[in-house]
């Protein structure tokens, strides 16, 4: 049943353009990172010794403010694409779980998402490379650089894709999440507890493991509080 219902919504989200949403995040970050650098490059790789870090340093301010809006929009349509139709009936009335339905559109998100860490490593290697910043390439860096924010936002992901299947105007929902954008673009005035200042990997105990630590049970709590919620309420 699963397999079914998450080839239905690979179906829905090709014609809605979310592919390009999940390629177009990481590209935009390395866009970014690239002019950046172009205009300020010596002055700063004059900050640090380790040029390596700095750089990924400025990728992962960019890619988690990045990453924070990409879930608003993906859950949001994603959420939609029934809301617009008046499917939600229709589909519900077949034979199939509304937990798996739930489910089938939160592994989508989070395979979107998956997809775009995937492409920000690569980017990030290739431009890095392009800089100069020395032979000794920190492999190990850039996958946590891109893969660790996504791991620190499942949290992120339950918390919106409830939100957004929970309300019919999906205003309240981008509202909230531009919120969340703000917020993730100052951590360091964020408590360690608030699920925006995960993906940012910052925390009073400069360890970003407990970040991801922290975005997987709490991912895991919101969903099934989100799931829950979806099985038993009234959908229109």
């Amino acid at each position: 049943m699963l397999n079914k219902l998450l080839r239905s919504e690979w179906m829905k989200i090709k014609r809605k353009g979310l592919w390009f949403l999940a390629f177009l995040g990481p590209i935009g970050v390395i866009g970014l990172t690239m002019v950046n650098f172009e205009l300020r490059k010596d002055y700063l790789l004059s900050l640090t010794d380790d040029d390596w870090q700095l750089y990924l340093d400025s990728v992962l301010i960019l890619s988690s403010m990045a990453l924070t809006l990409g879930i608003v929009i993906l859950t949001s349509m994603m959420a939609s694409i029934e809301g617009y139709t008046n499917a939600w009936k229709q589909w519900l009335a077949l034979p199939v779980r509304r937990s798996a339905v739930y489910l089938s559109k939160y592994l989508i998100a989070s395979c979107l998402l998956l997809v775009s860490s995937i492409v920000l490593a690569i980017g990030t290697l290739v431009y890095g490379l392009t800089l100069g910043l020395g032979d000794d390439i920190p492999w190990l860096s850039i996958l946590q650089t891109s893969l660790y924010p996504w791991l620190a936002s499942q949290a992120l992901i339950a918390f919106h894709l409830w939100i957004a299947v929970a309300n019919s105007n999906q205003g309240i929902t981008v509202s909230i999440g531009v919120v969340g954008v703000i917020l993730s673009m100052v951590p360091v005035l964020l408590p360690d507890w608030m699920i925006w200042k995960w993906p940012t990997l910052a925390n009073e105990w400069e360890n970003p493991f407990i970040n991801v630590a922290l975005g997987i049970s709490g991912g895991l709590l919101l969903f099934m509080a989100g799931m829950l919620h979806f099985c038993r309420k009234d959908v229109s």
